[in-house]
């Protein structure tokens, strides 16, 4: 899936949009891919001179990237009619910062489904190096 892929189905826009790209994806697990770079709006105040990517935004690209299973499991359905809300996030480790010119390989597998409900492991690398690791519930639900 290419950045244009991804915006079809993701509602974020710059700067909340985290994915740029996917290199592997099914109904059980997501490869995607972030670059970071030093013009993140984020850089500027976390923090200067020594850029470090905030861990909360790098979840978040963990949840984004499994939002794209959600998404792809819409069989037939309109994926602009419908949104994922985090739920619940758990047993959350950062392990390594992440800066400027780091590739974010994000890895999500689906642990658990049930109806709209879904129970993911995601785990953020670069360079094969653990970065931060989560569980995370969300849920798809039709836009009102």
């Amino acid at each position: 899936m290419d950045i244009k892929e991804i915006m079809k189905n993701l509602p974020h826009r710059y700067p909340f949009l985290l994915v740029d790209r996917v290199l592997e994806i099914d109904s059980s697990h997501v490869k995607a891919i972030k670059n970071v770079t030093i013009n993140e709006k984020f850089f500027v105040g976390h923090f200067p001179g020594e850029p470090v990517m905030p861990g909360v935004l790098i979840v978040e690209a963990m949840a984004q990237a499994g939002g794209l299973i959600a998404f792809n499991e819409q069989e037939g359905k309109n994926s602009e009619n419908v949104l994922v809300y985090f739920m619940a996030i758990d047993n959350v480790k950062f392990r390594k910062p992440v800066t400027p010119g780091d590739t974010l390989e994000l890895h999500v597998e689906v642990l658990k489904k049930k109806k709209n409900v879904w129970r993911m492991k995601g785990v953020a690398k670069v360079s094969d190096d653990v970065a931060c690791e989560a569980e995370f519930m969300a849920m798809i639900k039709e836009k009102q």
